[in-house]
């Protein structure tokens, strides 16, 4: 019966070196971890809303390239600006409220 050495946790490759290693390369290391980072829903979660995050700033920067523009909520919205993700809101005295991301 031969006997069978450890594989690579990601790609089933044999082992050949250190006898703690678990992947054959750093690139199934890497695929590994992001594989296991899909399958988590908290990580899920955070790139959707990084992306989300992401677009909203890339609007703002289309619209404002000096970063010190006010814009309607209309074009905002036209373009695809999504209200439910934004980094701060602050409501003046007036009852204006902005919307910072």
């Amino acid at each position: 019966m031969e006997k069978i050495g450890k594989v690579c946790g990601h790609c089933g490759e044999p082992l050949v070196g250190r006898a703690d290693k678990r992947f054959c390369s750093d690139q199934c290391r890497a695929r590994s971890g992001n594989q296991r980072k899909l399958q988590d829903r908290g990580e899920r979660l955070m790139r959707e809303v990084n992306s989300a995050l992401r677009q909203n700033r890339q609007i703002l920067q289309r619209f404002s390239p000096q970063r010190k523009t006010t814009l309607r909520r209309e074009a905002l919205v036209q373009a695809g600006f999504d209200f439910r993700y934004l980094t701060n809101l602050y409501r003046t005295q007036k009852g204006n409220t902005y919307h910072f991301c």
